[in-house]
């Protein structure tokens, strides 16, 4: 098959993590992508700390002959990353048809799987609507302001599917940080609060968040399939969108 005329590949792109759970965790993840999706060409790469790198992985893609290739972040929200170190990477390998996705987050997708996660945590149905109870959506953090602005949307997101108050708090470089942001609640009456795990997998942030709960954490996102169904719509709307407008980082996350 010609280069020109080849599916492009999905490559899923990872920050990284020194957690050793957090490569399996993407991986498994995968298996799941290619398991809707038979046929397609599904790769990892990380952005640091682990192999393979998102270079050393377009390099092999590149090697095919030029192939095509789609870059979808298993990230949250818009920020550096997805803005500058992914259209970076892809311009490094000259003469290929590399697209960059938006990244996952905010989606519909991501609060059903917020909500199973909690669930699987100890949230009950008597939950939801409650007076007393409350989540904490606990995220990475960004100096972007889109990126909290998107972190503020999956917040709205949850709330709405659980009918209770969701704040959104941070592990670093914004505030409220998970603790404060569990005082802000229980200052307004909500005894019955979660930590939402709003992290693609397990890692140092996801850790420390967590032992912030006063009542339950919930696990990471992790390889829930509505992660793997939203992946591939990620990777369907770059292919579709206009290849410019996906490069400056300009496609919606909707």
């Amino acid at each position: 098959m010609h280069p020109t005329t080849q599916r492009p590949s999905l490559v899923a792109v990872a920050h990284g993590s020194r957690d050793p759970r957090a490569v399996r965790t993407v991986t498994a993840l995968l298996d799941r992508v290619r398991e809707l999706r038979p046929g397609l060409d599904v790769r990892l790469g990380h952005i640091e700390l682990n192999e393979p790198l998102l270079d050393d992985t377009l390099d092999d893609v590149a090697g095919r002959g030029g192939a095509p290739a789609v870059l979808v972040p298993l990230l949250l929200s818009r920020g550096y990353h997805v803005k500058h170190d992914l259209p970076r990477a892809a311009a490094r390998v000259p003469g290929a048809d590399i697209r960059v996705a938006a990244p996952l987050g905010p989606h519909p997708l991501l609060a059903e799987a917020l909500a199973v996660r909690l669930t699987e945590a100890g949230w009950q149905d008597d939950d939801n609507g409650s007076r007393r109870a409350a989540v904490v959506l606990a995220s990475a953090g960004s100096r972007d302001p889109e990126s909290a602005e998107d972190t503020r949307h999956a917040a709205a997101l949850l709330s709405e599917r659980l009918r209770v108050p969701v704040v959104a708090a941070y592990a670093s470089a914004l505030a409220p940080t998970v603790p404060a942001a569990v005082r802000a609640l229980t200052a307004r009456g909500r005894h019955r609060i979660a930590v939402a795990s709003y992290f693609a997998a397990p890692g140092l942030f996801a850790t420390r968040s967590a032992e912030a709960a006063p009542w339950i954490a919930a696990e990471p996102l992790g390889t829930h399939p509505a992660i793997a169904r939203l992946l591939l719509r990620r990777y369907d709307q770059a292919l579709a969108a206009r290849p410019r407008a996906l490069l400056r980082g300009e496609l919606t996350a909707v």
